[in-house]
């Protein structure tokens, strides 16, 4: 466990980290279902990364392959053992070789052709890669992901394609302060979920919404991981 600062100990009082980690398991422990969090890693220190850790965060998340494994070789090794690393960025077919195996879970999966190359790779190593399928259910040129018209067409080929595992949805918000428009993405994931199931006799247990901005929304349309960077480690 890390030393707290002189000052920290002089006060007795938790590291910001801490009590930015403290007032997002508050908020958890008030959800009718079990929400995992995922603690993203981007600006973070390692310092930082270890704090949460010690403070029993065991799932972390970045957007970049080399960033994580980059991390993870300046992580303790007893850390690094004991969590599991979310890959959360924009997946290159380029990049799908570091991924596979690298990772407890891809969470944006974001075409047919990807699920493909995924597939491909993972049964080449003998392994089976869990995923999810990125959903944009509003226009927004600034994200990818399926439309829900066009994931409908296609699930039944990406939930037959061997060496993957399909755990479920996810989703980006649009970039706004209009909680109705960030509210009507969470609720269409939701229903999207609940439709492919019924239709494809599936279970989809995992709804990968909710990031620093949006987190308080996501988990009262059943959001079952959140991805929080700066709501733990600040900007």
């Amino acid at each position: 466990m890390l030393t707290p600062s002189p000052d920290q100990a002089a006060k007795g009082s938790p590291s910001k980290v801490a009590a930015n980690l403290a007032q997002v398991r508050e908020v958890l422990s008030g959800s009718e279902m079990p929400v995992k969090l995922i603690a993203v890693t981007k600006n973070a220190t390692i310092e930082q990364i270890q704090e949460v850790h010690a403070l029993g965060v065991h799932d972390f998340g970045e957007s970049k392959i080399q960033d994580a494994l980059k991390k993870r070789d300046q992580l303790a090794p007893q850390v690094v053992q004991d969590c599991a690393w979310h890959f959360i960025g924009h997946l290159q077919s380029n990049k799908v070789k570091q991924a596979v195996g690298n990772f407890a879970l891809i969470h944006s999966i974001d075409s047919l052709r990807l699920a493909r190359e995924v597939s491909r790779i993972a049964g080449e190593r003998g392994q089976i890669q869990p995923l999810l399928l990125q959903v944009k259910l509003q226009s927004d040129d600034n994200k990818s992901g399926f439309t829900a018209d066009q994931l409908r067409d296609c699930m039944s080929e990406i939930i037959a394609l061997p060496s993957i595992k399909v755990e479920g949805l996810m989703t980006i918000s649009p970039l706004t302060e209009e909680a109705q428009v960030w509210q009507k993405s969470f609720e269409g994931l939701r229903n999207l979920r609940d439709e492919l199931e019924k239709s494809h006799g599936i279970e989809l247990k995992e709804l990968s919404m909710g990031m620093s901005d949006d987190w308080r929304d996501a988990i009262t349309y059943g959001s079952t991981m959140i991805r929080l960077g700066r709501a733990i480690f600040g900007n």
